[in-house]
């Protein structure tokens, strides 16, 4: 488990800043004016701060931006990082400072002075997420190191990191889980992984195959006939909000993706270890709610397999009847994901008759082709709960976007042999696909399916990543599901 920074809060204290050693950073308003700390620290340094802020180069940093002052003159530090930030300066420029912060961030840790500025836990929240670093696999000085990172303010009494690191806990573990190379992460692996989760007071069942097929998920099973890894689904719930009835996360776990019989190219097959980033995604929201023990009730359902092609794999033209009792042509078994998740959301249904559900999943590359990495594609039965969930992710800064379903579509998946078949054309396949998983939901139950091909792992470094896995949509569900039960 990647170690996270440790965050402390402490009264400020002028004459300790000159003996701090490694890094010392000072947040000063873009119109350069010295707050009390700044003072100390330009008197510490003959003045070498406020020259630095008259500078063409303090002048041209946008705010959230940051610049170091190496081994300054009078102090200690190996570096006085400087960073551009307003006293009043929004949640999203708050966590762009930290992540400044957090990405120059070393193991010798740092003293934090933020002044005046209002959103600290937003700037804490920045810095520890920018931070993270998977080293599991990493030998020597790689390894990962959790430095200690501490906030000097007039008044601690006001700053509390205890959601801050409830939340960075949770988007790491989904960052973990999605980094883990497959001979590392089997099915059996995540699901003890999450069993582990019980010690924060999560309920944790693990269904085996032979549960599987007394209930009539063949779907599910079906996508892991090929492996010899075992076809799992993990069920967590967290049962902070009473008796009422649970909102269900439904994630896909595909902790390796051949694409079975239908091979997939070799080139870029490398990359489908995160193929269970669903799966992930609702773990690290289930992690998140413990940890900050959230008055909600929410179960996570997550379908753990392997797709990999055999003589016992699942082959095109096959007829597999789902647990709802439809059939499915399966035409494509590199349409895998959809498989997964039918099953899972008729049990979901069935069982926690929840008042709501949205199930994730890195599921087409249509949707990567449409939308990149920016947005994850959202598509929904119900508008009010669609629309908070977009507000939701613009509000935590994770792209999001709308795509929409319809008959037309649907009838694109209609097989001659079965009920229905798994893929339709080429054209519009996020939407097919979606259309594929909202056969599989009841009426009478608002639902909303997030396509995260593009968003769960990236190439490039993001504002609070590294390039690699994201966490992509444990803030912004956990925020969602607050502003749920906030209405009632």
């Amino acid at each position: 488990m990647t170690a996270l920074v440790q965050l402390s809060v402490t009264a400020l204290d002028l004459d300790a800043i000159a003996a701090r050693s490694g890094r010392v950073v000072v947040l000063v308003s873009p119109d350069g004016k010295l707050g009390q700390a700044a003072r100390r620290i330009n008197r510490l340094t003959k003045g070498a701060l406020a020259r630095f802020l008259e500078s063409a180069a303090f002048e041209t940093l946008k705010e959230g931006e940051a610049k170091d002052l190496a081994y300054p003159t009078g102090m200690e530090a190996q570096a006085v990082q400087v960073v551009k930030l307003a006293n009043q300066a929004s949640s999203d420029l708050c966590r762009k400072a930290g992540a400044a912060i957090g990405g120059a961030l070393g193991k010798e840790g740092a003293l934090v002075l933020p002044g005046s500025v209002k959103r600290v836990e937003e700037l804490a929240l920045g810095l520890a997420l920018k931070h993270y670093k998977f080293t599991d696999h990493k030998t020597g000085d790689e390894k990962s190191a959790a430095p200690e990172v501490t906030f000097a303010v007039s008044k601690p009494e006001t700053v509390d990191f205890s959601t801050v690191t409830a939340l960075a806990e949770g988007v790491f573990f989904t960052r973990d889980l999605v980094s883990e190379p497959s001979n590392v992460l089997t099915t059996t692996e995540f699901a003890n992984r999450l069993v582990e989760l019980e010690s924060l007071g999560l309920k944790v069942e693990v269904f085996e195959e032979d549960r599987l097929e007394e209930l009539g998920m063949n779907l599910l099973l079906s996508v892991g006939q090929g492996s010899v890894t075992p076809t799992k689904m993990v069920v967590m719930q967290w049962t902070g909000g009473g008796d009422k009835a649970p909102l269900a996360l439904v994630g896909k776990g595909v902790v390796f993706d051949t694409g079975g019989i239908s091979l997939k190219p070799a080139g870029g097959m490398e990359d489908m270890t995160m193929d269970m980033g669903g799966a992930g995604t609702v773990s690290g929201v289930m992690k998140s709610l413990a940890l900050r023990k959230a008055p909600v009730n929410v179960v996570g359902l997550v379908g753990l397999v392997e797709n990999m092609p055999d003589g016992k794999a699942t082959r095109p033209g096959d007829v597999v009847t789902s647990m709802k009792g439809d059939t499915v042509e399966i035409i494509n078994t590199d349409a895998e994901g959809r498989l997964v998740l039918a099953d899972v959301l008729w049990y979901a249904q069935e069982t926690f008759a929840p008042t709501a559900m949205i199930d994730l999943a890195t599921l087409t590359g249509a949707c990567l082709v449409a939308l990149g990495n920016e947005n994850a594609g959202v598509f929904s039965n119900d508008d009010a709960f669609c629309n908070g969930f977009l507000k939701a992710a613009e509000a935590e800064g994770e792209g999001a976007w709308r795509l929409p379903l319809g008959q037309g579509y649907d009838d694109l998946i209609k097989s001659d042999v079965a009920d229905m078949k798994n893929v339709g054309p080429r054209w519009g396949g996020a939407i097919t696909a979606a259309q594929f998983l909202k056969r599989f939901v009841k009426d009478e139950t608002p639902w909303m399916h997030l396509d995260i091909a593009g968003v769960a792992s990236v190439k490039s470094p993001t504002t609070l990543a590294p390039k690699g896995a994201t966490g992509w949509g444990v803030l912004a569900l956990n925020r969602m599901i607050d502003e749920m039960n906030k209405e009632g």
